[in-house]
Order: structure tokens, then sequence, then C-alpha cells
């Protein structure tokens, strides 16, 4: 099967988020299963070229495209994903690709990503390379499912061309002027696109892309259905609505090569399920990497995330002093965003020393510290399309606190003190005194050490691997081209 895949970031090449972890293994895993897989994402002038052996493809350089009555033109880089059959492309065009970072406030944002729409479907012409799936994912690429059945219709390249659109996050929907519809050369198509946007003056591409796609997928099953309701939808629940079983939820997978304490290449201590012995030490020397004094009887709370609205940090303006002046415990985060929150756990930091520490920012090397260091990892958030933080944290023994709400209600089960069972504690209403209620229940349970071992290995046991999730996206490929 011939798969073409469309990204605005990758890893291992550029990454703000969740979309360029599952952009970067779930093509891998599918080239592991024989497609033919071949990735296209913009040349960012942050990509090194040559740490990731990228060179440039001779047959496609300097390839011109009409936007607005200008010329804009492109050239090829080209390789493999790491560990991997998988062909990258990368398009080079430093006019809309050397901004320093990956998305821009700028006004021709729109034109950045409609390059890349266009790029990726010329790239597959001039190959000659006929993908049975085109999957895209998010606003980015939302308009290649019409451009398929529009400007390209005349190509029997894309004859048998089925595509996927995948919803990483619908607060972010790609909306802009509609006189963008001109410029991009779909003009003629004008009325193909939503007509009520249309007298607003304005054009959705997540919205295109949800009434035009084959299938639409979003990043779990639980976030499938949030999403197609008034209160999770951001105003597309009634589109996808509309588009009844095209939509489902697939749990993003989670690569146990990166991410695991038996292979952490990042911890010093390693361990599984059948010897947590190296658990504590971890914790020991995640304490004292961030300068903080370990105590046996004192556990930890870890947290790396983006610090933003949706994280659902808010509720901890009410809970985290009460809890931290209450009880012996330490607590460390990691993370960068809006700087009311930023400024809150710095606070937190000051009010509490030597129980908290809080690094502004991201580091790889500590994110891997505090999932193999701490006891208890928090995820509070409004909303989670998946959410990946938890299932590392499952794979670690690092218990999680979540909310009961997209990727994290279908990832971890509320334990239960009567039977054992379970892998986290939830709570479900996004309220500060649930928040507290779920941190003082599972601090309670940590210090009943044999039942806090049984939480751990009930989620170590657990397989989000992308082995196991990528077999639901082949069946969805099956079905829509069979």
């Amino acid at each position: 099967m011939n798969v073409c895949f469309v990204a605005s970031e990758v890893v291992p090449y550029a990454k703000t988020g969740g979309l360029a972890d599952v952009s970067g293994a779930l093509p891998k895993y599918l080239a592991r299963y024989g497609c033919d897989v071949r990735v296209f994402l913009p040349l960012y002038n942050m990509v090194d070229t040559r740490k990731y052996d990228l060179r440039p493809v001779d047959s496609m350089q300097r390839i011109g495209l009409q936007f607005g009555g200008r010329w804009i033109h492109f050239s090829v880089w080209g390789g493999t994903l790491p560990d991997s059959n998988a062909r990258v492309f990368l398009i080079d065009c430093p006019e809309l690709y050397h901004r320093g970072s990956v998305y821009t406030d700028s006004a021709d944002e729109y034109l950045r990503f409609a390059l890349l729409s266009k790029a990726a479907i010329e790239c597959c012409q001039r190959m000659g390379f006929a993908p049975d799936i085109m999957h895209c994912n998010d606003w980015q690429t939302g308009l290649i499912p019409l451009m398929l059945k529009t400007i390209y219709s005349w190509d029997r390249l894309f004859s048998r061309t089925r595509t996927v659109l995948t919803l990483h996050n619908v607060a972010y929907q790609g909306v802009f002027s509609a006189s963008t519809i001109d410029v991009v050369g779909m003009g003629e198509y004008r009325q193909r696109f939503d007509n009520d946007d249309l007298r607003y003056g304005i054009v959705n591409w997540m919205k295109t892309g949800i009434f035009y796609a084959d299938a639409i997928t979003t990043v779990s099953k639980t976030y499938a259905q949030e999403i197609r309701t008034a209160e999770g939808g951001a105003g597309l629940d009634r589109f996808l609505r509309q588009r009844g079983g095209a939509v489902m939820g697939i749990v993003n997978g989670v690569d146990y090569n990166e991410w695991s304490p038996e292979k952490d290449a990042f911890t010093k201590y390693k361990y599984s399920i059948n010897d947590l012995s190296g658990k504590e030490a971890n914790k020991q020397h995640l304490l004292q990497r961030v300068n903080l004094t370990y105590d046996p009887a004192a556990p930890v709370l870890g947290i790396v995330s983006r610090l933003t609205d949706q994280k659902g940090f808010d509720l901890m303006f009410d809970t985290i002093d009460q809890v931290l002046s209450r009880r012996n415990i330490r607590l460390v985060v990691l993370g960068s965003g809006d700087e009311r929150y930023e400024r809150f756990f710095s606070g937190v930091q000051t009010r509490h020393p030597g129980k908290v520490c809080y690094y502004k920012g991201y580091s790889n090397e500590l994110a891997h510290l505090i999932e193999a260091g701490a006891d208890i990892f928090l995820m509070p958030s409004r909303f989670e399309p998946c959410g990946l933080n938890q299932i590392y944290s499952l794979r670690y023994g690092t218990v999680p606190v979540v909310r009961k709400t997209g990727g994290l209600a279908d990832t971890v089960q509320q334990f239960d003190p009567t039977t054992g069972n379970g892998t986290g504690f939830v709570f479900r209403r996004f309220s500060p005194k649930e928040l507290y209620w779920a941190i003082e229940f599972a601090i309670h349970t940590w210090h009943n050490r044999p039942v806090w071992r049984q939480i751990m290995r009930n989620g170590m046991r657990k397989n989000y691997s992308w082995e196991a999730q990528v077999q639901q996206y082949l069946r969805l490929y099956l079905r829509l081209t069979s």
C-alpha cells in the first residue's frame, strides 16, 4: 500500500506538540508492515540537514507554483526517517519557512501550508507515486482532500487515492479571509466551501477537510465523541456529526524503545515490572538533579507540560499550596507557555523552598528523569485530545492523576481499593475541589506501599505501543481502499 503522509511537524526534524510525535512514529511503523510511506513537511531553517543526512533531490529543484498572480519556487530535500524505511521529503522554500519557528502570526500563514499541500501532491506527480492513502493532519493540510477532488482531479495518478484527515486538536482550525481562496488557486471552486463562512468573509481549512476527507480520525475514542458535542466541538460538532461513521478515534501509540524504564537512555538506573528497585534510585537522582532534598517518606509529584489554558493548571491555583502546606511531598514541574502559569509555578517554588522545583523551558533529559523518578504524575487537563505523558507514566510506574476527558479517559482507569484494579486517580468535573480530592487520594494511597506497587504494575502492563495502535490505521486504510 502506498501512503503519502503530510504534516506541518515531524519528529525529529520539527516539533511543537504531539502532532510531531505521531507524524514521526506512525509512518515508521506503517513502513515496517510493508507500506511504501512518503512523508512531507516543510524544511524549516531550524532543521539540521547534515545531522539527519538530508540531501537535495536532483529531479525536484526550483519547482514553481503560482499563487495569486506570483510564482513561488521550492526545492525538495530527501532522506529516511531515522530507524525506518519510510522516506521523508522536506519542502525547501526559505521565503516561507525560514522564520525561526514552525508556526507564526504572519498574514501569509495560510500560504505557508497551501504550498506544503500543493507541493506534496506535485512531488507525487513527479515521482509517479500513486498514493492509495493521502494522510493529512490538522488544518495545515485540510485543503488537500478538496484539491484532489478539484484542481488535481484530471490526473489519473490519484484516481484510486482515498484521503484520511487526522484531527489532533480541533481548537486550532485555520480560519482565514475568504480572499485566500483565490490566492491558493481554488477560486473557481468557491462554491465547494462552506456558504455560511463565505457570507462572513472567511474560510475554515479544518472544516473544509472534514467536508471532503474520506475518513476523519482523531487521537482517542473519547475525544472523537467529545468533538461531536457543542461543548467540545469548537463549532465543528454539527459537521462532525453529519459525517457519522466516517469519524473515528484511535489512541496515539508511543515508542517504548524511547519511553520505557528498561531502555531509557537518560536514566541512570533501569528497572522493570519484575524489579522495581531502580525506581527509588531514580527518584533520588531526580531530586539531586533539581536540588531538592530526598526523603524516603515523601512522594514526588511530577508535571511535564506546555503551560496553556488547555492543560487545566487553573485548578492548581486553589489547591497545590494547600497540599504542599499539609503534606510532606516534593513537586517537580517542567514546562513553559502562558506567562500567568509560569508566574504561578515560580511563586509556588518561592513559597515552598526545598519542596518545589520549577524548570522553565523544556529539557528532554529532565522529562525522562521526571517520568522515571516521580511517584505521581499530574495532568488536570481542561480537554486532552490524546495526551502522551500519561501513557509514558503508566509505563514507568508513575501513577497518573488525570481528569476524565479525551485520551486521559481512554488510557487511565480509576483505582478501586476494593478490587485492586485500576491504573490511576481520575476526577470528572473541572473543579479545584475534585483535583484536590484526587491528589489527596493518591498521596494517601502511596503510603500503603503494597497497594501502590499493585497500581504501578497495573499500569506497566498496559500496552499502548505503536506496534499495537498501527493495526487500527492499517484496518482503516484497507477498508477505504477495498
